[in-house]
């Protein structure tokens, strides 16, 4: 069985997994006052070109999301996001427990675009009853989105610019943002991210780490006793140096541009593999997720051999499925992947 089901089906990184070895027993401070940590905090700062950023790090995406939406917010607002993103579909309702409401937005293939964004708040403010509303406090964008989808410098410029005009954060999700920044077809560069958003995160689990998530803020708007607010809501790891060496790791030697480029890589390879098969794409993106419509009776028997994602159903006869390469996807699990489908 070969698997193509998401991009942290393995552990970490073999240079991830040495360096905690090799450190393991060195006595250090806890909570992140450790010098991995900081060694860590200024290299991301030098790639993401921000020497007055403020990071925080967490252990998982959905902890991240909930503990930055909900420190960032006051109690009567909340969080504009697109219908599918990962706060509004796949995360249990972590925002709501915070006791905040996600406004969803209409979107094409995760995307929402400025203008449908720029249309809700006019409408919003101009409705004379809005005192009695969820106030929009914030928007919540990832990139990549959960289709795999890529916004352009454009696009991300247009809503930085609202939230600007409207005096709202934009915070982007960027659990997949090493398989964003290396793909072929994008604009736009870590740099990029960091002067458009007011807080993003840079995923570290899905791009070769055990776990963790490097949540940055750019604007030196990181709201008081952060730290505070981590521990009450369960994000503060004691043995913060677990999540220090591992981001220290991938941001030396380029270790994380280079786990994403060769996701970007492998993609290319298992799609020309998917498209010389005759399989159907709902939607080629051009990151690391691919969904691909394949008839049912023919799942049941890829299913023997490959491991996939449902995504969603497609008619009475079809689903989506999605397969996903990630930094760990070997040249031998793409042979394998063509010799299966090619025997079906």
């Amino acid at each position: 069985m070969i698997s193509f089901e998401n991009d942290y089906t393995v552990g970490a990184h073999s240079e991830i997994l040495n360096r905690l070895i090799e450190t393991n027993m060195e006595v250090l401070s806890g909570y992140g006052n450790d010098c991995f940590t900081e060694s860590a905090c200024i290299k991301i700062k030098e790639s993401c070109g921000c020497s007055n950023a403020q990071i925080y790090l967490a252990v998982g995406g959905t902890q991240t999301n909930q503990l930055v939406i909900s420190a960032l917010l006051k109690d009567y607002e909340g969080v504009l996001s697109a219908d599918t993103g990962h706060v509004s579909v796949h995360e249990a309702g972590a925002i709501e427990y915070s006791g905040h409401k996600i406004l969803t937005l209409p979107s094409q293939f995760g995307k929402i675009r400025g203008e449908e964004l720029e249309e809700y708040l006019k409408k919003y403010y101009a409705d004379e009853n809005h005192e009695h509303m969820v106030f929009p406090g914030m928007v919540y964008i990832s990139h990549p989105t959960e289709y795999g989808s890529l916004y352009t410098r454009k696009e991300l410029c247009i809503i930085s610019q609202i939230c600007r005009s409207y005096n709202i954060p934009l915070y982007i999700d960027g659990a997949r943002l090493a398989y964003g920044i290396a793909s072929n077809e994008t604009d736009v560069t870590l740099k990029d991210i960091a002067v458009l958003s007011d807080v993003f995160y840079i995923g570290g689990t899905k791009a070769g780490a055990l776990c963790g998530e490097a949540i940055v803020f750019t604007k030196n708007n990181m709201p008081k006793h952060f730290t505070t607010l981590a521990k009450q809501r369960g994000a503060l790891l004691a043995k913060g140096r677990l999540l220090g060496v591992q981001f220290d790791t991938l941001f030396t030697d380029d270790l994380y541009y280079k786990n994403g480029k060769h996701a970007i890589i492998q993609k290319d390879k298992m799609v020309r593999i998917l498209k010389n098969a005759g399989y159907r794409f709902y939607y080629e993106s051009p990151t690391n997720q691919q969904f691909v419509i394949i008839e049912n009776n023919l799942l049941k028997k890829l299913k023997e051999k490959v491991s996939v994602s449902f995504w969603e159903t497609y008619d009475e006869n079809h689903t989506v499925v999605r397969f996903a390469t990630s930094w760990s996807t070997m040249d031998a699990d793409i042979l394998e992947l063509e010799t299966i489908l090619k025997s079906l």
